[in-house]
């Protein structure tokens, strides 16, 4: 803190964090030192304002056919700034100039899921999350691209065949489903028998 002329007896104190409760101590200082603080004064809040921090690590992916699935790391209390305390989520597909808006007014919220039939599978959006209070809208993430849900496989493997290696093992081969765009990459089979 600044040192204050002896002769004055009152300060304004700056730079401090929107709606937060501060106390204070005062203590007097000379040539020779420090003295003793003085008892905290009542506890103050500071007013509401505009938050200004916005949340990170937007991710997301995944879900289910027809979902986008949005993700982030919601912002911690204090940097709330105010009262009534959510989350504005904003997303397009990749290459559209129109944004779709949704809010979120659960503080605690840091997932949201866009259910629609007409998105296909693992497309492309941009997205972005901002906040917002009893004050107004503030900040806004930078832009995120993440990819909608992907669909189950459309195709079967093809070219199936068996091998006998032993008297109890039998080696079954296939030729791998390729990559669609539109349904996803394989994550693994599964092999029956009978």
């Amino acid at each position: 803190p600044e040192v204050i002329n002896g002769r004055t007896h009152k300060a304004t104190v700056v730079d401090l964090s929107p709606w937060v409760e501060y106390e204070f101590r005062v203590v007097a200082s000379n040539s020779v030192g420090i003295g003793e603080p003085s008892r905290p004064s009542a506890l103050l809040k500071t007013k509401a304002a505009v938050p200004v921090v916005a949340p990170t690590n937007i991710g997301g992916g995944g879900g289910s056919r027809s979902e986008l699935v949005i993700t982030w790391e919601p912002v911690s209390e204090e940097l709330q700034n105010g009262e009534g305390f959510g989350y504005v989520v904003m997303f397009r597909p990749l290459g559209s100039t129109t944004w779709t808006k949704a809010v979120v007014a659960s503080v605690e919220s840091s997932k949201y899921v866009y259910r629609n039939e007409s998105i296909t599978p693992l497309s492309p959006f941009e997205v972005k999350v901002g906040v917002y209070n009893n004050e107004g809208e503030g900040t806004l993430s930078s832009i995120s691209i993440i990819y909608s849900g992907e669909d189950e496989p459309q195709m079967a493997p093809a070219g199936a065949s068996a091998l006998s290696v032993s008297a109890a093992a039998v080696e079954v081969s296939w030729l791998p489903i390729p990559w669609n765009r539109h349904t996803g990459r394989v994550l693994g089979y599964e092999v029956r028998g009978w």
